[in-house]
């Protein structure tokens, strides 16, 4: 990286420093006006952070491309910077000439390794690599000290403003490689800006467009392919087609030459025989005239009798033409009211069809409506008796543990009951007998009571279970008739 940056020419060329944009709140130059972004300043704390970061390393940058011009004019350091930014800036400017020359010298060793690599032995090959292996080696602690001497200078000159300001004033500007990379940063910054102010969905539209005009690109492009093929085609084969009629016209062009040669030579002759020839041709026409003339007479006389009957007979032909015509004229214009009528007929037939078929698509639009209510009922009607069915399980298991439960409490005081008799029995035998008699008889009395007080509950359990039963039935039949409807 180095040594591309340091084999650059020297780097001024007109750019003046403050017509960079260095505000984080200017939108970038030309945006695609179909994917501009909506917004046009930074909203977050982040990426007003990273345009201010991008800001300072482009104004770093001219800072250093503006370092040639004192390379190259060293009379400008005297009294016009103070004595440490003079030390560090010639120090800058030893360690970057140093670093340059190592760098010729590395391409240079990189040219003859190239050149004589085909005619070299493997043993020569590998010594040379090892050389310019070690010859790198040794740039990079140079390369190290050019950095931090490039932070040393930027630091100081960014402490002095004044100095800054001198020498954008007295620099001219800088090369061609150093203007392209400001370019570049300033471009770079610009496409930052609008993928900060760019959302999600914006980068996602504009990522759909982008993929269909590639689409369409390719789509053309084969297009193009193709009607390219076919143009090299046709191009090939008119070639050969004008090479072949060229061919054809330079053998007939010979061809030519000889006729005209042997016309020459036939005219002569053919003068010669036509003189000879007209001289008897010219006896023979005057006996053909006399029998001629003969003949014209005689036909003249037949052309006036057949004149004669050939015009009766184009009277009578014209006779019939009028009554065709007439008749003619008299069907078209049966023809054109026929055609007027059906027309009307056609457009009426055409705004009552118009008619009908903005009814038919207005009741399409109901039918949907209705189809769409009528889905969501029956989905509705579906969850209500899905609910129901739950509610009445529910209640059954209900029903079923309240009848165990109460099964259970009531054995459950029927056995502390019997236990309590139990111990009172016991207590009435170490006393007197004649109590535990009367107590006896009682005990039996208050047993018959609560077997007929359970049988009573057990009763009136059955007739809550079916009553309950029956209310499930007539909640199911209900569902049921609701589900039809």
């Amino acid at each position: 990286m180095a040594l591309e940056i340091f084999s650059m020419a020297p780097s001024y060329h007109s750019l003046a420093i403050h017509r960079i944009p260095l505000r984080t709140d200017i939108v970038p130059a030309e945006p695609m006006k179909t994917l501009a972004p909506s917004k046009s300043k930074l909203s977050t704390i982040e990426a007003k952070r990273i345009m201010s970061v991008l800001d300072e390393a482009i104004y770093k940058v001219e800072l250093v491309t503006l370092m040639s011009y004192l390379e190259s004019h060293p009379e400008a350091l005297e009294g016009m910077l103070s004595e440490d930014v003079v030390r560090a800036i010639r120090e800058h400017l030893d360690i970057g000439q140093g670093l340059l020359e190592g760098a010729s010298i590395l391409q240079e060793k990189q040219k003859q390794l190239e050149e004589e690599e085909e005619d070299a032995d493997g043993a020569w090959l590998q010594e040379r690599l090892l050389s310019i292996d070690l010859h790198k080696a040794s740039l990079w602690p140079l390369t190290h000290q050019f950095q931090d001497s490039t932070k040393t200078v930027l630091r100081l000159l960014l402490r002095n403003p004044q100095v800054i300001r001198l020498l954008q004033i007295q620099a001219p500007g800088r090369s061609p490689g150093a203007q392209c990379l400001l370019d570049s940063l300033v471009e770079l910054r610009g496409f930052l800006f609008e993928k900060l102010l760019t959302s999600p969905m914006e980068v996602r539209e504009k990522n759909q467009f982008i993929q269909d005009i590639s689409r369409k690109h390719k789509r053309n492009q084969e297009v193009i392919d193709t009607l390219q093929g076919e143009l090299a085609e046709v191009l090939k084969n008119k070639e050969s087609e004008v090479e072949k009629e060229n061919f054809v016209i330079q053998e007939l062009k010979n061809h030519l030459h000889q006729v005209f040669k042997f016309s020459e030579n036939s005219l002569l002759r053919t003068k010669q025989e036509a003189e000879k020839q007209q001289k008897m041709d010219y006896r023979a026409s005057q006996a053909r005239q006399a029998k001629i003339q003969q003949d014209i007479l005689a036909l003249r006389s037949q052309y006036h009798t057949l004149v004669m009957e050939n015009r009766e007979v184009e009277q009578a032909l014209r006779k019939k033409k009028y009554k065709v015509e007439t008749e003619i004229e008299n069907w078209i214009q049966k023809y054109d009211m026929e055609m007027t009528e059906k027309q009307e007929e056609y457009e009426d037939l055409e705004s009552i069809h118009k008619e009908e078929k903005l009814q038919l698509e207005e009741l399409k639009e109901k039918h949907a409506v209705l189809v769409e209510e009528f889905a969501q009922i029956r989905a509705e009607n579906e969850i209500n008796s899905k609910k129901r069915v739950e509610a009445e399980r529910e209640l059954l298991r209900m029903m079923r543990a309240a009848t165990l439960i109460q099964a259970v409490w009531k054995g459950y005081l029927v056995r502390s009951m019997l236990r309590s008799k139990k111990k009172k029995r016991g207590k009435g035998k170490g006393k007197d007998k004649g109590k535990g008699k009367g107590k006896g008889k009682e005990e039996k009395e208050k047993k018959e009571k609560k077997e007929e007080k359970e049988k009573k509950e057990k009763k009136e359990e059955k007739e809550e279970t079916e009553k309950g039963k029956e209310e499930k039935g007539k909640k199911k039949g209900k569902g049921k008739g609701k589900g039809k409807k």
